[in-house]
């Protein structure tokens, strides 16, 4: 286990959005010197920061040279450079995660190689360099970009040979259609030196029109068989991948009571937000945990809990406004987190609620009304 205590160093995260300001909030308690790299100059994360860059952290130069001013370097983004990563860890900056698993995780097609090489279960797949190698698929299918996707984006349904027509163009992943029965999330903590810790699965609840999550709920409603395999199955990914730090393991449950590994996150990630209201450890806390080699945080819960993403209402650009946002704080157990980003589009996250009740019931009633509550129009 290290020696030195987090005060002592200097921490950069490359990215500075609400992920990183978060991580921020949390590094605060340990007086951790920290600094951001973000290209957007009103950045969430830019105001807890004591040193922000503003810059591309897809450019190496400017990664590189972020990076010599840290002793450790994380993300809070998967599409960063990762040559400068590889010669800053190669010059002794200590980078979690490494940088062998961000670039597997840039690339989706590297990453269902990955669990299929690892024995890992996956849906059957195959990679295509464009779109004329998908009309012999056996319809219907999942299109996914293998690189650049994001919450939700790159990412379609092909549901027959003349849909072949609106496909990607780009490399990408063709999976057979998953019969789905529910979405699962397992968040995994590993240090320094191999101590390995998980959270409980959490279930998701999308966004049809986004394709991105709209709503969790802590613990998922899985018997006790179903929860361990899930659990067993992130352990094997994170001790697969030999990674430190945070990650996020994101699993589809079919019809047939069968775990398949969709995609992987390796930092802290939207379904472990309800952490810091829910369980004794936050994934922000075990991250910095992980990353300093300091011992693993008992992640066990609190209560019960659901977390609720805050999109912006689908007709809306401009300056935010929060409509019904006093009402949601009068209700019991409601714990508000606003991201700070200045303007708001259609389906963009601004923000998330948890609700933390012993009645899981209870906890879902009250998120169902905070959906009819809480707005986010433009002014």
């Amino acid at each position: 286990m290290s020696n030195f205590l987090p005060a002592n160093e200097k921490l950069g995260i490359l990215g500075g959005g609400q992920l990183g300001k978060m991580l921020l909030q949390k590094a605060a308690d340990y007086n951790i010197e920290c600094h951001v790299l973000d290209p957007s100059s009103d950045a969430p994360a830019k105001a807890y920061a004591h040193y922000f860059t503003q810059g591309n952290f897809n450019d190496f130069d400017t990664v590189y040279l972020f990076g010599k001013n840290v002793n450790v370097l994380t993300i809070e983004i998967e599409h960063v450079n990762v040559d400068a990563l590889i010669k800053l860890e190669q010059e002794g900056v200590h980078v979690y995660p490494q940088p062998n698993i961000i670039k597997t995780v840039q690339d989706k097609g590297l990453q269902k190689q990955f669990y299929q090489n690892n024995k890992i279960p996956t849906s059957p797949f195959k990679l295509v360099d464009n779109s004329n190698d998908i009309e012999n698929s056996q319809f219907p299918v999942i299109q996914k970009l293998r690189k650049f996707g994001y919450d939700g984006r790159g990412v379609q349904k092909l549901s027959s040979a003349s849909d072949s027509s609106i496909a990607f163009t780009e490399p990408s992943i063709i999976e057979e259609l998953v019969d789905i029965d529910k979405e699962l999330s397992v968040v995994v903590a590993r240090n320094t030196i191999g101590e390995v810790r998980h959270y409980d699965p959490v279930e998701l609840v999308f966004n049809d029109e986004a394709n991105l999550l709209d709503y969790l709920v802590s613990p998922a409603n899985i018997s006790e068989e179903i929860s361990n395999q899930a659990i067993a199955l992130a352990r094997q990914v994170i001790k697969s991948f030999e990674m430190v730090g945070i990650l996020a393991v994101e699993l589809f449950l079919t019809k047939k009571g069968e775990l398949l590994v969709n995609e992987i996150a390796p930092r802290p990630h939207n379904s472990g937000h309800q952490s810091i209201e829910a369980n004794f450890t936050s994934q922000y806390d075990q991250h910095l945990r992980c990353i300093f080699g300091l011992n693993l945080g008992d992640t066990n819960m609190y209560c019960p809990s659901v977390m609720l993403n805050l999109l912006g209402e689908d007709g809306y650009t401009g300056d935010a406004d929060y409509v019904g946002l006093n009402d949601a704080m009068k209700m019991s157990g409601v714990h508000v987190h606003l991201y700070g980003k200045k303007t708001t589009k259609p389906f963009r996250k601004m923000g998330h609620v948890t609700i933390t009740n012993e009645n899981l019931k209870e906890a879902m009633k009250i998120a169902d009304e905070l959906k009819n509550t809480i707005k986010i129009i433009s002014k």
